[in-house]
C-alpha cells in the first residue's frame, strides 16, 4: 500500500503495519499458515507483544489484513493480464488471464492458502477484506461475457453455475499442484500444465450451441 500523501505519523504507522504483515507472511511460510503467533511476530520486529496490539487487536485481525492484501494483489495481477489480453480469440485471452491468476497463486502459496482454503479454524474475512475477491469474480464474469458476446460461449457461462464451475476446475488444478508438487514452477508443474485442457473443457461445456438439437 502506498504511503504517498500521508502525514509523517500516519505514514510511519502504515509502514509499521506493512512490516508486521511482511513478518507474518515470512513466519507463515516457515511455520504454517495456522501456526502464526503474535509473540513471534513481535519478537521478530523487536517490540513487546502489547505494542503489537496498537496495530492489530488480535491474530484474526492480522489474518484479515493479509487476506485483503493478498486478494488485492491477486486482483491486480489478474487485471494486468486482462489488459494485455488483446487477441481476437476470446479463448486465447482467457488462457492469458487465468494463467496469470494461477501463476500468482503458485508463486504466493501462503496467500493462496489463506484466500482459497479454510486453513485457519474460525477465520472469516471481513466484508472490507473480501471486497477485492468480489472484484476478481466480477472481472471474471465480465471477461466471460466478452466471449459470450463474441459468440464463443453460451450465455450460461456467466451464470452463477458457470462461474462456480470455472473457479472450481481452476482451483482444483491449483490444489493438486500445491499439494503434490509445491516447489514446481508454473511452466513445469505436472498438474498446472493441464490448464489449457481444463479451459477447453469449459468452452466445450458452454459451447454456443449448448441446449440446441
Amino acid at each position: 500500500m502506498s504511503t504517498a500523501g500521508l502525514d509523517r505519523r500516519t505514514r510511519r504507522r502504515q509502514e509499521t503495519i506493512e512490516e508486521i504483515l511482511d513478518v507474518a507472511i515470512d513466519l507463515m511460510e516457515t511455520e504454517g499458515v495456522a501456526a502464526l503467533s503474535l509473540s513471534a511476530v513481535a519478537r521478530h520486529l523487536g517490540m513487546q507483544p502489547p505494542s503489537l496490539y496498537q496495530y492489530f487487536p488480535s491474530k484474526m485481525a492480522i489474518y484479515d489484513a493479509l487476506f485483503q492484501r493478498g486478494a488485492r494483489r491477486l486482483r491486480d495481477a489478474h487485471r494486468a493480464a486482462l489488459a494485455r489480453a488483446t487477441n481476437a480469440d476470446p479463448f486465447a485471452n482467457d488462457l492469458i488471464a487465468i494463467s496469470a491468476f494461477c501463476r500468482w497463486c503458485l508463486e504466493n502459496q501462503v496467500y493462496s492458502q489463506l484466500l482459497f482454503w479454510r486453513t485457519i479454524p474460525g477465520f472469516e474475512p471481513s466484508p472490507e477484506a473480501f471486497a477485492p475477491a468480489q472484484d476478481s469474480l466480477q472481472d471474471l464474469r465480465d471477461h466471460l461475457q466478452a466471449a459470450v458476446d463474441a459468440g464463443r460461449l453460451h450465455p450460461d457461462a456467466t451464470s452463477d453455475d458457470g462461474i462456480a464451475l470455472f473457479t472450481s476446475i481452476t482451483a482444483g488444478l491449483l490444489s493438486q499442484q500445491i499439494a503434490n508438487e509445491p516447489d514446481a514452477s508454473f511452466e513445469h508443474g505436472r498438474f498446472i500444465r493441464l490448464l489449457p485442457a481444463v479451459l477447453e473443457m469449459f468452452y466445450q461445456r458452454y459451447a454456443p450451441t449448448r441446449g440446441k438439437k
